[in-house]
C-alpha cells in the first residue's frame, strides 16, 4: 500500500509539473519568417499569432499572390517552430510519446 501512495504522489507531482510547463509555453515567443525576413510572424507556445510584420518591399500591388504566399509561409514556419518547442518542453514528461490534446 505504501508503494501505491508513493506512486500516486509521483503521478500528482508529474501532473503539476506538466501543467506548469504547459502554462510556460504560453509565455514563450517564437518567430517565423519568409522571403529573407520581409514577412515575420510571432506566435506563442500555444500557437496563437501575436504579431505579423510586413516590410514595404514585400508589397507589390501587381503580385498580391506573392505576398499571400509569404504570409502563409511565415505563419507555418512560426507554428512549426512552436510545435517543436512544445514537443521539446512536454517531451520531458511523456518520454517522446505524443498524447492527443496534451499539446
Amino acid at each position: 500500500m505504501n508503494n501505491m501512495n508513493q506512486m500516486m504522489k509521483q503521478v500528482k507531482k508529474m501532473q503539476e509539473q506538466m501543467m506548469k510547463a504547459q502554462e510556460e509555453l504560453g509565455s514563450k515567443t517564437i518567430e517565423g519568417s519568409a522571403g529573407g525576413g520581409v514577412v515575420t510572424v510571432q506566435v506563442n507556445g500555444h500557437k496563437k499569432v501575436l504579431s505579423l510584420n510586413i516590410k514595404p518591399e514585400a508589397v507589390d500591388p501587381d503580385d498580391v499572390e506573392m505576398l499571400q504566399d509569404l504570409v502563409i509561409t511565415a505563419v507555418n514556419d512560426a507554428l512549426n517552430k512552436a510545435e517543436e518547442l512544445a514537443n521539446q518542453d512536454m517531451g520531458k514528461f511523456t518520454g517522446g510519446m505524443k498524447i492527443p490534446g496534451l499539446f
